[in-house]
Protein backbone atom coordinates (compact mmCIF):
# COMPACT_ATOMS: atom_id res chain seq x y z
CA UNK A 1 0.00 0.00 0.00
CA UNK A 2 2.89 2.34 0.70
CA UNK A 3 4.04 1.90 -2.89
CA UNK A 4 0.58 2.85 -4.16
CA UNK A 5 0.40 5.94 -1.98
CA UNK A 6 3.83 7.16 -3.05
CA UNK A 7 3.48 6.33 -6.74
CA UNK A 8 -0.07 7.50 -7.43
CA UNK A 9 -1.19 11.07 -6.84
CA UNK A 10 -4.19 12.79 -8.29
CA UNK A 11 -6.27 9.63 -7.82
CA UNK A 12 -8.50 8.49 -4.99
CA UNK A 13 -7.30 5.46 -3.03
CA UNK A 14 -10.19 3.72 -1.29
CA UNK A 15 -9.75 0.85 1.17
CA UNK A 16 -13.14 -0.66 2.14
CA UNK A 17 -13.28 -3.08 5.07
CA UNK A 18 -15.82 -5.38 3.40
CA UNK A 19 -17.67 -5.92 0.17
CA UNK A 20 -20.71 -3.89 1.22
CA UNK A 21 -18.53 -0.83 1.79
CA UNK A 22 -16.83 -1.51 -1.53
CA UNK A 23 -20.22 -1.45 -3.27
CA UNK A 24 -20.92 1.93 -1.67
CA UNK A 25 -17.63 3.27 -2.99
CA UNK A 26 -18.37 1.98 -6.49
CA UNK A 27 -21.75 3.72 -6.39
CA UNK A 28 -20.03 6.93 -5.31
CA UNK A 29 -17.46 6.76 -8.08
CA UNK A 30 -20.06 5.98 -10.74
CA UNK A 31 -21.52 9.41 -10.01
CA UNK A 32 -18.14 11.02 -10.63
CA UNK A 33 -15.64 11.39 -13.45
CA UNK A 34 -12.61 11.22 -11.14
CA UNK A 35 -10.10 8.34 -11.37
CA UNK A 36 -9.76 6.07 -8.34
CA UNK A 37 -8.44 2.77 -7.04
CA UNK A 38 -10.59 0.60 -4.80
CA UNK A 39 -8.40 -1.90 -2.94
CA UNK A 40 -10.65 -4.86 -2.18
CA UNK A 41 -9.34 -7.03 0.65
CA UNK A 42 -9.34 -10.73 -0.20
CA UNK A 43 -10.37 -11.62 3.35
CA UNK A 44 -13.53 -9.65 2.73
CA UNK A 45 -14.68 -12.24 0.21
CA UNK A 46 -14.61 -14.95 2.89
CA UNK A 47 -17.03 -13.25 5.29
CA UNK A 48 -20.81 -13.39 5.02
CA UNK A 49 -22.52 -10.00 5.04
CA UNK A 50 -26.11 -8.86 5.15
CA UNK A 51 -27.05 -7.65 1.68
CA UNK A 52 -28.52 -4.12 1.82
CA UNK A 53 -31.82 -3.58 0.02
CA UNK A 54 -30.29 -0.59 -1.77
CA UNK A 55 -26.99 -2.27 -2.71
CA UNK A 56 -26.93 -0.56 -6.11
CA UNK A 57 -27.82 2.88 -4.81
CA UNK A 58 -26.28 3.75 -1.44
CA UNK A 59 -23.00 5.67 -1.45
CA UNK A 60 -20.04 6.05 0.91
CA UNK A 61 -18.50 9.55 1.18
CA UNK A 62 -14.80 9.98 0.46
CA UNK A 63 -12.39 11.29 3.09
CA UNK A 64 -14.74 10.56 6.00
CA UNK A 65 -13.57 7.97 8.57
CA UNK A 66 -16.07 5.58 10.12
CA UNK A 67 -16.05 5.11 13.91
CA UNK A 68 -16.52 1.39 14.55
CA UNK A 69 -16.26 1.50 18.33
CA UNK A 70 -16.26 4.29 20.91
CA UNK A 71 -13.64 4.25 23.65
CA UNK A 72 -11.70 6.42 26.09
CA UNK A 73 -8.24 4.86 26.57
CA UNK A 74 -6.64 4.31 23.14
CA UNK A 75 -7.45 5.35 19.58
CA UNK A 76 -6.76 2.66 16.96
CA UNK A 77 -6.66 3.86 13.34
CA UNK A 78 -6.89 1.18 10.67
CA UNK A 79 -8.59 0.13 7.42
CA UNK A 80 -9.49 -2.83 5.24
CA UNK A 81 -9.14 -6.38 6.58
CA UNK A 82 -7.53 -5.13 9.78
CA UNK A 83 -10.83 -3.68 10.96
CA UNK A 84 -12.16 -7.14 11.74
CA UNK A 85 -8.92 -8.20 13.43
CA UNK A 86 -8.76 -5.04 15.54
CA UNK A 87 -12.38 -5.41 16.63
CA UNK A 88 -11.66 -8.98 17.74
CA UNK A 89 -8.77 -7.75 19.90
CA UNK A 90 -10.84 -4.86 21.29
CA UNK A 91 -13.40 -7.35 22.54
CA UNK A 92 -10.67 -9.17 24.50
CA UNK A 93 -9.18 -5.90 25.80
CA UNK A 94 -12.53 -4.92 27.28
CA UNK A 95 -12.18 -7.88 29.61
CA UNK A 96 -9.01 -6.28 30.99
CA UNK A 97 -10.64 -2.91 31.55
CA UNK A 98 -9.21 -1.22 28.43
CA UNK A 99 -11.57 0.85 26.28
CA UNK A 100 -10.50 1.38 22.64
CA UNK A 101 -11.89 3.74 20.04
CA UNK A 102 -11.58 2.10 16.61
CA UNK A 103 -11.56 4.23 13.47
CA UNK A 104 -11.76 2.89 9.91
CA UNK A 105 -10.20 5.59 7.72
CA UNK A 106 -12.03 4.12 4.65
CA UNK A 107 -10.06 6.30 2.19
CA UNK A 108 -6.33 6.94 2.24
CA UNK A 109 -6.53 9.54 -0.52
CA UNK A 110 -8.28 11.77 0.47
CA UNK A 111 -7.46 11.23 4.14
CA UNK A 112 -9.75 12.37 6.97
CA UNK A 113 -10.63 15.73 5.46
CA UNK A 114 -12.49 16.92 8.58
CA UNK A 115 -9.81 15.77 11.09
CA UNK A 116 -12.14 13.37 12.88
CA UNK A 117 -9.16 11.33 14.11
CA UNK A 118 -7.74 14.36 15.90
CA UNK A 119 -10.95 14.66 17.89
CA UNK A 120 -10.57 11.07 19.07
CA UNK A 121 -6.95 11.58 20.12
CA UNK A 122 -7.93 14.67 22.10
CA UNK A 123 -10.12 12.30 24.12
CA UNK A 124 -7.81 9.27 24.48
CA UNK A 125 -4.36 10.96 24.22
CA UNK A 126 -2.97 7.75 22.70
CA UNK A 127 -2.98 6.39 19.17
CA UNK A 128 -2.03 3.19 17.37
CA UNK A 129 -1.97 2.84 13.58
CA UNK A 130 -2.55 -0.67 12.23
CA UNK A 131 -2.57 -2.30 8.80
CA UNK A 132 -1.21 -5.28 6.85
CA UNK A 133 1.44 -3.28 4.97
CA UNK A 134 5.17 -3.53 5.66
CA UNK A 135 6.73 -1.24 8.30
CA UNK A 136 7.08 2.31 6.99
CA UNK A 137 4.19 1.86 4.56
CA UNK A 138 0.63 3.08 5.00
CA UNK A 139 0.94 3.22 8.80
CA UNK A 140 3.75 5.76 8.42
CA UNK A 141 1.60 7.71 5.96
CA UNK A 142 -1.33 7.78 8.37
CA UNK A 143 0.91 8.74 11.28
CA UNK A 144 2.33 11.67 9.32
CA UNK A 145 -1.12 12.82 8.29
CA UNK A 146 -2.44 12.73 11.86
CA UNK A 147 0.53 13.73 14.05
CA UNK A 148 2.03 16.33 11.72
CA UNK A 149 -0.84 17.31 9.45
CA UNK A 150 -3.51 17.46 12.17
CA UNK A 151 -1.06 18.49 14.95
CA UNK A 152 -2.17 15.57 17.09
CA UNK A 153 1.28 15.42 18.71
CA UNK A 154 0.16 18.23 21.01
CA UNK A 155 -2.33 15.90 22.71
CA UNK A 156 -0.22 12.76 23.09
CA UNK A 157 0.46 11.26 26.53
CA UNK A 158 2.14 8.15 25.09
CA UNK A 159 4.33 7.61 22.07
CA UNK A 160 2.39 6.63 18.94
CA UNK A 161 2.69 3.00 17.89
CA UNK A 162 2.27 1.08 14.65
CA UNK A 163 1.15 -2.49 14.00
CA UNK A 164 2.27 -3.84 10.63
CA UNK A 165 3.17 -7.01 8.76
CA UNK A 166 6.59 -8.54 9.22
CA UNK A 167 9.64 -7.32 7.31
CA UNK A 168 9.82 -10.23 4.91
CA UNK A 169 8.09 -11.35 1.75
CA UNK A 170 4.62 -12.60 2.43
CA UNK A 171 4.44 -16.34 3.05
CA UNK A 172 2.93 -18.41 0.24
CA UNK A 173 -0.65 -19.45 0.84
CA UNK A 174 -3.09 -18.46 3.55
CA UNK A 175 -1.35 -20.70 6.12
CA UNK A 176 1.48 -18.18 6.26
CA UNK A 177 -0.77 -15.23 7.08
CA UNK A 178 -0.43 -15.89 10.81
CA UNK A 179 3.35 -15.46 10.61
CA UNK A 180 3.39 -12.60 8.11
CA UNK A 181 0.41 -10.43 8.91
CA UNK A 182 -0.64 -8.94 12.25
CA UNK A 183 -3.32 -10.83 14.14
CA UNK A 184 -5.62 -10.11 17.06
CA UNK A 185 -2.97 -11.24 19.54
CA UNK A 186 -0.51 -8.68 18.14
CA UNK A 187 -3.08 -5.92 18.51
CA UNK A 188 -3.88 -6.98 22.06
CA UNK A 189 -0.20 -7.03 23.03
CA UNK A 190 0.60 -3.57 21.63
CA UNK A 191 -2.46 -1.94 23.20
CA UNK A 192 -1.77 -3.58 26.55
CA UNK A 193 1.89 -2.47 26.41
CA UNK A 194 0.77 1.12 25.88
CA UNK A 195 -1.55 0.94 28.88
CA UNK A 196 1.08 -0.83 30.99
CA UNK A 197 3.52 2.02 30.34
CA UNK A 198 0.79 4.49 31.29
CA UNK A 199 -0.34 2.79 34.51
CA UNK A 200 1.73 -0.30 35.43
CA UNK A 201 -0.18 -0.78 38.69
CA UNK A 202 -3.60 -0.96 37.07
CA UNK A 203 -2.29 -2.85 34.02
CA UNK A 204 0.54 -5.12 35.24
CA UNK A 205 2.55 -7.16 32.78
CA UNK A 206 0.78 -10.36 31.81
CA UNK A 207 3.98 -12.38 31.26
Amino acid sequence: MGMVLNAIRGMYVLVPRDMTQAAGFYNTLLQSDDPALIIECLNGYRIKERLPDNIGEFTVPLGIPDFLCAGKDVTIVTYGSMCRIVMEAVSDLEGHGISCEVIDVQTLLPFDIHHKILGSIKKTNRVIFADEDVPGGATAFMMQQVLEGQHAYEFMDSKPRTITAKEHRAAYGSDGDYFSKPNAEDVFDVVYEVMNETDPVRYPKLY
